[in-house]
């Protein structure tokens, strides 16, 4: 009787000092992403390494830009990565034109009062922008937003491939237009799937479509980027953001995203953009490269 309530005694210590040493795994560790190729990759590529860090991670991808917001102030995800520029205007109402810092500091301040806390900014900046066929914006003498302007108010059609979240945003296409005083009919803006935009514009059926800076199509497609010659469009850093009660929980956190975001780039994520949307690797295969290539697993 007393050696078997001895080897249930050191099977219990055994377990709670086996718990004792994965501290994550006493968690689950929920990672949220939106609805596009992006925010897949960070899905995935955010899951897979904090698997591989000992974490229960339960992935949730695929999720529409309010919805992914409105779960993490809820709880129902940890973490998952957003842009400034997003933030700023869309949940925060800041309509102020503020500079890459501002933006990220405004931002880190605002959402703290909402138990979100904000790491470190990466280096990509995945800022909306109209894009045009490179032979056709020559053609036609486009290089920035307001010689686009120009060209619709001399009465030249030019139609525009948007999706429809931005066509109805705070930062979206109706203070756009206004900012750089132009106004399309309703039959020259298509509205259609983010993906769908770059399509459409490589097949010619229409001028200029809305697009991510840092999305592989535009290199791939032969695209042209219109400069933002009025500074419409505010910074879109790419942040990892995490509850902070989940950070309270899990403070290695902090180390482990920053790493994470600390070799994230424009020119990075137009590549795996590209893997996915052009040469067709999967998400999951993509993002498990990324994560080799630099050693975080």
């Amino acid at each position: 009787m007393k050696k078997s309530w001895y080897k249930s005694l050191t099977g219990l210590l055994t377990c709670l000092s086996f718990a004792a040493m994965t501290p994550a795994s006493a968690e689950e560790i929920v990672v949220g992403g939106k609805n596009f190729t992006e925010q897949q990759l960070l899905t995935s590529i955010t899951s897979q390494y904090l698997t591989a860090k000992g974490y229960d991670v339960e992935s949730r991808a695929g999720m529409g830009s309010a919805v992914v917001r409105s779960a993490q102030e809820n709880g129902q995800i940890d973490v998952y990565w957003e842009y400034t520029g997003t933030a700023l205007v869309v949940y925060n109402g800041v309509t102020e034109k503020l500079d890459r810092e501002q933006t990220y500091e405004r931002v880190k301040s605002l959402d703290a009062e909402k138990g979100l806390v904000w790491l470190n900014p990466s280096d990509a900046n995945n800022t909306y922008a109209l894009a045009m066929r490179r032979a056709d914006a020559k053609k036609r003498n486009i290089k920035t937003l307001s010689d686009f302007a120009e060209v619709i108010n001399s009465g030249t059609k030019l139609v525009l491939a948007s999706n429809a979240e931005w066509y109805a945003r705070e930062d979206g296409y109706r203070p756009f237009s206004k900012a750089y005083g132009f106004d399309l009919p309703r039959d020259q803006i298509k509205r259609m799937d983010s993906g769908l935009t770059y399509t459409a514009l490589k097949e010619e059926l229409v001028d200029s479509a809305l697009v991510f800076a840092t999305d592989g199509r535009i290199p791939a497609f032969d695209f042209v980027v219109l400069k933002d010659d009025r500074g419409f469009f505010p910074d879109y850093a790419i942040t990892p953001v995490i509850r902070a009660d989940t950070l309270a929980a899990n403070p290695k956190l902090a180390e482990q995203l920053n790493a994470l975001s600390g070799v994230i780039d424009n020119e990075t994520m137009s590549a795996m953009n590209a893997q996915v949307d052009v040469e067709r690797v999967s998400v999951a295969k993509a993002a498990r490269s990324f994560l080799e290539k630099h050693g975080l697993i």
